[in-house]
């Protein structure tokens, strides 16, 4: 029903998944959207986002929408807002993410980086050598998370807070207009009778 009546050739489509032919300010703009109107004071939707955002730069694959959840209910925040900040990581952010942290954790450790991961980097690579892969990727993505976490926080309670504010002068003049429709519909109906 929803699909197009000619299917793009395979090289279109992966083009449009790797750039998007409306570019990529849709998505963005699509999830300020979508995190603006969420239900709940402004506090407990960017704790939420800031908790979901914040559990991308931890190299906790696979745990990112249970951890934000978890921290978001610990800190009262919004756990629907908590899923969408784990949009933030992300299979184009991750390797940024993931190369930040590793080389963060190892200079809080006190060690020089290894200029070169193997070729073969692997999850049994990993699970085999944590001191060397995963432990300095925790202990650099922990603090890189509480940075993320308030920078995430107060940009996202003050757009909440200023489309809520705004929303609800909305409504108020709707209600206003719609007050006055009637009241006017009222006297004219007296007037005539």
């Amino acid at each position: 029903m929803f699909k197009r009546r000619d299917p793009l050739p395979l090289h279109a489509q992966m083009r449009g998944f790797l750039w998007p032919r409306k570019g990529w300010h849709r998505t963005p703009s699509y999830i300020a959207h979508r995190v603006r109107r969420l239900p709940g004071t402004p506090y407990r939707i960017a704790a939420g986002f800031a908790t979901g955002a914040a559990i991308s730069f931890t190299p906790f694959i696979g745990f990112h929408f249970v951890g934000g959840a978890l921290l978001a209910m610990i800190m009262r925040g919004s756990l629907m807002a908590s899923a969408i900040g784990t949009v933030v990581g992300n299979p184009w952010t991750f390797p940024f993410i993931w190369a930040w942290i590793y080389a963060f954790g190892v200079w809080l450790l006190g060690g020089e980086a290894q200029t070169a991961l193997p070729e073969s980097l692997s999850f049994s690579y990993i699970f085999d050598r944590p001191m060397e892969v995963f432990w300095p990727m925790t202990v650099g993505g922990i603090p890189t998370a509480i940075a993320a976490w308030f920078f995430f926080f107060w940009p996202v309670r003050g757009t909440v807070a200023r489309y809520q504010l705004a929303r609800r002068r909305r409504m108020l003049r709707r209600a206003r207009r719609l007050r006055r429709t009637a009241k006017e519909a009222v006297d004219r109906s007296l007037e005539e009778s």
